[in-house]
């Protein structure tokens, strides 16, 4: 399957937004979420009978992350927050201050 997806990327002449070939730390990020996400809602609410339910709830679940859950890498906010004090800040004109920590 992954040649299958490499030639297509070729043939389109695209560039792939997968990172460097056996770099532990390519997908790590990602990694993180889907292993948040199966922690806090597949397995907490489970066990799941249909496919739709299981959208439903992931639907409400990324609407949680959003807009509810505090995320300990933004400084106990949540990302709809980060994103109203960064447009905040580009409204006054002041630049957003960067690293953990600023608000």
């Amino acid at each position: 399957m992954a040649m299958v997806y490499t030639d297509r990327i070729v043939e389109l002449g695209a560039v792939p937004s997968t990172g460097t070939i056996g770099d532990s730390y390519d997908n790590a990020l990602a990694e993180a979420i889907n292993n948040l996400y199966k922690t806090e809602l597949i397995r907490q609410r489970g066990p799941w009978r249909t496919v739709e339910q299981v959208e439903l709830a992931t639907l409400e679940y990324v609407w949680w992350w959003n807009n509810q859950r505090l995320h300990g890498e933004l400084d106990i906010r949540t990302p709809l927050e980060v994103e109203h004090a960064y447009y905040a800040d580009q409204e006054s004109g002041q630049p957003a201050p960067a690293g953990q920590g600023s608000r």
